[in-house]
């Protein structure tokens, strides 16, 4: 591996761990009003963006949520910490899947934990899984690593100056056969869930 190649992986890499959640408790404990939301998911979630031009969730977007029963309705226009939980589920889930599945996978969650004050809330699923996210990390890195290592044996007999073009294209590729297995995953878990329901409601 190059001195160049090194430095492109250690990139890659380190842009794994500069992504962090919004820890619960650096989400303020009042109410917010729609402006307020929009800054505070801009603040904190624009290490995710693309481009520094992008939104991270426009008035328009949460709105939309808020029409297609998505996300529970703001009280008297303030939104509480269980709807910031709940945006931050849907920003991360929104570029993923579609709406129908994401109303099948967080519907549940805002039936039974929105406002809840028994045991087991929003604010301790949000917690949980997300406790998985530094393991997570370190093994995506390690495959990561093993991808951008095994696309630099491809396309060695091509020409000097298209190799390292096309072992970006082998690379590119291997992430996105990964993703689209994993998408796919996902699902199959969710159509399963709702067979579950559906054999559940007809009995």
């Amino acid at each position: 591996m190059t001195i160049d190649d090194k430095d492109l992986l250690n990139s890659i890499i380190a842009s794994l761990y500069r992504v962090n959640h919004i820890k619960p408790e650096s989400i303020p404990d009042i109410d917010l009003y729609m402006d307020q939301v929009t800054t505070f998911m801009e603040n904190n979630l624009a290490p995710s963006k693309r481009y520094p031009e992008d939104k991270v969730l426009t008035k328009t977007m949460i709105n939309n949520y808020t029409k297609d029963g998505l996300l529970p309705p703001p009280n008297k226009k303030k939104y509480s910490k269980e709807h910031m939980l709940l945006l931050i589920f849907i920003y991360y889930f929104k570029n993923l899947l579609c709406i129908n599945d994401l109303h099948h996978i967080l519907d549940p969650l805002a039936k039974k934990y929105f406002s809840n004050e028994d045991d087991l809330n929003l604010t301790d699923i949000y917690n949980e899984v997300f406790s998985l996210e530094k393991d997570e990390v370190q093994y995506l890195a390690k495959d990561i690593t093993k991808k951008f290592n095994r696309s630099k044996e491809t396309f060695l007999d091509a020409p000097e100056e298209d190799r390292e073009g096309l072992q970006t294209f082998s690379l590119i590729c291997m992430l996105s056969f990964d993703t689209y297995l994993k998408k796919m995953l996902i699902e199959k878990l969710i159509d399963l869930e709702r067979a579950k329901h559906t054999d559940s409601d007809q009995s």
